[in-house]
């Protein structure tokens, strides 16, 4: 007799999200196959910025889109499922919506920055998010209080402009967005009074 509650191990030595392989609880990224362990959670003010990007976002275009924060598997295909911490899809591109589930591009991706996640988020995801025609792709520094936009262009991802303190954030693509950048990272004071 077959045990079917044990997990089971992909059987071509490739790692594929199946919930039979990691436990619900776990986080987990897949990218070119490899898995990488979303551990530990991320810190305070890392999910403070994330809801004010949040907040600020949804203020302004949640008219023109659907805006979801992490943890939400963004499915690519199957040796690609990563969680960005924030993901914008317009309206005209809900069709990526499958049972509740996110399967192809976003129209906007955003990753704040952390210690053990900065070199993934910078290079190894940027390449995946260009791969698969990801049209946006924002990287929220919140040491530096910064914010880098990237847009794909010729199938690249290419940095279109930097913001700092006093600028608002606006996109070509999506006009609703307008994010005062000293807003944006204000909530961060406090926390840096702690340090």
């Amino acid at each position: 007799m077959e045990d079917n509650n044990r997990e089971k191990k992909p059987d071509n030595g490739t790692i594929r999200e199946r919930q039979s392989v990691y436990d619900t609880f776990d986080r987990v990224e897949i990218i070119d196959g490899v898995a990488y362990e979303m551990k530990p959670s991320p810190k305070l003010s890392h999910q403070a910025l994330l809801q004010n990007l949040f907040t600020q976002l949804n203020a302004t275009c949640q008219p023109d889109g659907i805006i979801v924060f992490a943890p939400m598997d963004v499915h690519f295909d199957e040796n690609n499922v990563v969680q960005p911490d924030l993901i914008f899809i317009r309206y005209d591109n809900s069709g990526i919506i499958v049972n509740e589930r996110i399967v192809g591009a976003p129209d906007l991706l955003a990753e704040i920055l952390s210690p053990g996640t900065a070199s993934r988020d910078r290079i190894v995801k940027k390449a995946l998010y260009e791969r698969f025609g990801v049209k946006e792709y924002w990287v929220a520094d919140p040491v530096h209080a910064i914010v880098d936009r990237f847009v794909l262009n010729d199938g690249k991802l290419v940095l279109a402009e930097t913001y700092g303190e006093g600028d608002t954030i606006t996109s070509d693509l999506l006009p609703c967005v307008s994010i005062g950048m000293d807003e944006l990272f204000a909530p961060l004071a406090r926390f840096r009074a702690d340090e």
